[in-house]
């Protein structure tokens, strides 16, 4: 068994302290590595940045530590049995996946901080805290005993987040035989039995998709702020959410954001938890993952998360349609979606998935995963009449790869939907996940299969639809965006600062300008600090379309019955 003890002296610093107890030691050279990354954010983040003064003793004398790569010690144990590894871990990283050391608790995600030993990771591990005696402990892993928590390895341990406080507050509901309980930490009056009542609705909606649960106890960890925040990450039995404002909690916007998260990262237990990329099977933390399926890990589970909403009710399928609208304009906001496929994009979020990046490179996997995703639930629904749908796809990865233990390929989801469909989805998979066509034509029809259409309408901003260009919201004016083949592609370039337009100077008025429809359009500008005039034209082309989601007047009532077996709703 591999020991871990966590301490602290001074919460003000934020420092905590870590010893690593390593007994019945074989090696002459021991070898520590420190996790590079984390599931649920495929980039490399680089911890040991935060890691301060590491030694390492046996038998009450100072031994050699030394790095061998950014975040991987070698430790120079000889013939010692015993050997203790101690250093300091700085938390000061308030998000859902960071870690939080001050005098009223301490948040850790123990893989941003807990070195594994090589060649004993499958060893169970326990966790000492030394905590004040009346402080609770939030965690999906049970307590050997007061304020120590056990592991069967040292995966099961870095997977396994807590809160540690004197504030806790929780309660549970039961689901199916299965437990899942919801603490808060943070200042804040939650409406319970609101809470279970709504928890409870999608919890029943994903049990049904799946037909049971992989975990007996499932703990939503949140962590409730004082001010504006959003931001969860999913583990095998629990999830941590950063949410805030805290006393804004129960009012109908940041409340929808707390049940979408919560019912979002609930879905990742299963899809992505258990339901692995044959290249995450089994993780290696010190390295890249590399994987071209984020559209099924995160996109799925995208499209699940708010559609398990509407069909537990807790959204009508107007605000549905809102959450679908939103997505498609973050979708339509660039043209990255004719360069990179959700797929490569998939492969390249180890490069700059989770950066802004080069104009119109990538997609998100996120959100175009959920509308594709949405096109083949409703493809899925029209090739099989109703008899199948997505709900079949998730059952059976469930059932031949997350329950088996055995991670899937790209090859294997596609044969999969295949089987389910009762004929070749390969122009699906070619065009909208493998390749950079147009999801727009075919999103219309498959919509029309429930009594709904695709409606492509201008975008209200002249700049953006008749000139093709983007404008910061905030501070100086400047060009965020440029459209290809759009006016401004020929004469303006990002960061130019917009200073007027026909001598008229400009204070965010550049909308009410264009709309009194000028015969000429004159901006003066600086770029690069040097003033410049150019002429805008339009060149009878929009840009910037705002596309919804909406239903047909003239919907059939064979589309209105399509409709209620997709929502769960009357149409």
């Amino acid at each position: 068994m591999i020991h871990y003890h966590l301490s602290y002296q001074n919460p003000l610093t934020h420092f905590v302290d870590i010893k690593i107890t390593v007994k019945n030691n074989q090696q002459q050279e021991l070898y520590l590595q420190l996790p590079a990354w984390r599931p649920g954010r495929y980039e490399l983040q680089h911890f040991a940045q935060k890691l301060q003064a590491a030694t390492a003793t046996a038998n009450g004398e100072s031994i050699a530590i030394e790095k061998t790569t950014k975040d991987r010690w070698k430790v120079q144990a000889g013939s010692a049995n015993e050997i203790e590894i101690s250093y300091s871990f700085f938390a000061r990283q308030m998000d859902a996946g960071g870690s939080w050391l001050d005098e009223q608790q301490l948040y850790l995600n123990p893989i941003n901080c807990l070195m594994a030993v090589e060649g004993r990771e499958q060893e169970p591990c326990q966790l000492a805290l030394q905590l004040p005696e009346e402080w609770q402990i939030a965690c999906g892993l049970p307590e050997a005993e007061k304020h120590t928590l056990a592991a069967a390895s040292f995966d099961e341990l870095a997977d396994s987040p807590f809160i540690a406080s004197g504030n806790l507050k929780r309660q549970s509901f039961e689901v199916a035989g299965n437990t899942f309980h919801i603490w808060i930490q943070g200042d804040c009056q939650p409406d319970w039995e609101k809470l279970k009542h709504d928890f409870k609705g999608f919890t029943q909606e994903q049990l049904e998709v799946f037909g049971d649960f992989p975990v007996q106890e499932y703990h939503y960890l949140n962590e409730i702020l004082p001010y504006r925040f959003y931001h969860g990450v999913e583990h095998s039995h629990s999830t941590v959410i950063t949410l805030g404002p805290g006393e804004l909690l129960m009012t109908p916007s940041v409340y929808k954001e707390f049940v979408g998260v919560s019912s979002h990262e609930l879905f990742h237990t299963w899809n992505i938890k258990k339901i692995r990329p044959k290249e995450m099977l089994p993780y290696n933390f010190a390295q890249e993952n590399y994987f071209r399926t984020g559209y099924v890990a995160e996109g799925i589970t995208t499209y699940y998360g708010d559609y398990m909403l509407a069909r537990s009710g807790f959204f009508t399928a107007e605000a549905y349609f809102e959450e679908l609208n939103t997505s498609l304009q973050r979708y339509f906001a660039d043209y990255s979606r004719h360069n990179l496929s959700v797929a490569d994009s998939s492969f390249d979020l180890w490069l700059d998935g989770y950066k802004p990046g080069i104009p119109d490179r990538k997609v998100s996997i996120y959100i175009k995963g959920a509308l594709t995703a949405l096109l083949l639930d409703l493809q899925l629904r029209k090739a099989t009449g109703n008899k199948a749908s997505m709900d079949a796809v998730m059952r059976q990865l469930w059932e031949r790869f997350g329950k088996k233990n055995i991670g899937y390929t790209a090859q294997d989801y596609a044969q999969l939907v295949n089987e389910v469909a009762g004929q070749s989805f390969e122009a699906y998979f070619a065009k909208y996940i493998n390749g950079t066509e147009n999801i727009e034509p075919a999103l219309d029809e498959a919509l029309h299969y429930v009594g709904c259409s695709l409606i492509e309408n201008q975008n209200p901003l002249i700049y953006e639809s008749k000139y093709g260009f983007k404008i910061s919201s905030e501070g100086s004016i400047k060009v965020t965006a440029i459209a290809p083949g759009s006016p401004a592609s020929e004469l303006l370039s990002i960061d130019d600062e917009l200073i007027a337009l026909n001598g008229r100077k400009l204070e965010h008025n550049l909308q009410q300008l264009l709309a009194l429809e000028p015969q000429e359009v004159e901006l003066a500008l600086f770029r690069e600090k040097q003033l410049r005039v150019v002429r805008l034209e339009q060149n009878g082309k929009n840009f910037y379309s705002k596309c919804t989601v909406q239903k047909c007047q003239d919907a059939s009532e064979e589309e209105k019955t399509n409709f209620k077996l997709w929502l769960k709703q009357e149409f």
